[in-house]
């Protein structure tokens, strides 16, 4: 036991406690938590700073507004719902198409207008949300697939985790959903995890679980063959997201639409750690290097210079 913890901390592994006390605590003002802690918060905020964001499409703040749900996605062939303070991916509905007057979800199923109802009617009640309390649900554009990570995805959207440490992007992984985390990119429910080089965004190794895997369990593809494109501007994406929520330790979800390129999915004040074993390398040795700098440039741009540079 005692090896293996000494092997662990060679490779930088960092533990859910020091993140908690030493970058968490130390490093996010708790003022600034109901900001990331809520997605639609987030969202306009980011809107406001002209930061890439799925376009919103109507909110729905309590129930007796849930009539104006029919109006908000009556003219849109596909959307996605979400609870504004939910985590984890619980309570997100996907709809992909539409077959006559049922919505058709990413798995093939088919649902009613009044299933629909219901649904949002649960978000508002708060079965999603973090502590339980009311909640309001919104609804968004659904993210057109980047071609090039389509066949890397079963039933759902692939999405790009960073963790970004005093503004600097430190680490990241590629979520990719399989048939056993039912469409969502959710490592914990089954999705792959595949660790990309910060500097480049090509992939190092996947994981399912605690498995090391070279194949999408559903599509068979190899994820040597995969490549992020435009991955200077995710970076610097990622970057501003420092200027928007002054968190200095969080995770960042980003998408790749084919039309408007990188997009700010949702921040995450309390990202899990997961990112380290998809990786095969632990945070802990590039955050005491990026804690250890005097100067924190005001410039995203410079800070991923920074990164380019010595994060090779």
């Amino acid at each position: 036991m005692l090896s293996r913890y000494r092997n662990l901390r060679r490779k930088g592994m960092l533990g859910v406690n020091e993140r908690n006390v030493s970058y968490i605590a130390r490093y996010n003002d708790r003022k600034l938590y109901p900001l990331v802690d809520n997605k639609l918060l987030t969202k306009k905020a980011a809107e406001q700073s002209d930061i890439a964001v799925p376009k919103l499409l109507g909110v729905i703040s309590v129930p007796s507004e849930l009539h104006t749900l029919s109006d908000i996605i009556e003219s849109h062939q596909s959307f996605v719902i979400k609870p504004a303070r939910g985590s984890g991916g619980k309570g997100i509905i996907v709809i992909t198409d539409r077959d006559g007057k049922r919505f058709v979800k990413p798995s093939g199923e088919q649902l009613r207008f009044r299933q629909l109802r219901r649904d949002v009617s649960n978000i508002l009640s708060g079965v999603y949300s973090l502590g339980g309390r009311p909640d309001v649900a919104f609804v968004e554009t659904l993210v057109a697939f980047d071609p090039n990570l389509q066949r890397y995805s079963h039933e759902g959207l692939p999405d790009i985790r960073l963790i970004v440490f005093r503004g600097y992007p430190v680490m990241a992984m590629l979520r990719c959903p399989t048939h056993a985390s039912d469409g969502k990119a959710n490592l914990h429910q089954g999705a792959v995890g595949v660790g990309l080089d910060i500097a480049s965004g090509r992939v190092l190794r996947a994981v399912q679980g605690d498995l090391i895997i070279e194949r999408h369990p559903d599509t068979d593809v190899l994820f040597s063959d995969l490549q992020i494109p435009e991955w200077r501007e995710l970076l610097d994406l990622a970057a501003s997201c420092y200027e928007l929520a002054g968190l200095g330790y969080m995770g960042c979800d980003i998408v790749l639409d084919r039309y408007r390129g990188p997009l700010i999915l949702e921040l995450n004040v309390r990202p899990g750690l997961a990112i380290q074993l998809a990786n095969g390398v632990g945070l802990r040795h590039r955050l005491k290097q990026i804690a250890a700098l005097e100067h924190i440039d005001e410039s995203p741009v410079n800070r991923v210079d920074y990164i380019l540079e010595h994060f090779v």
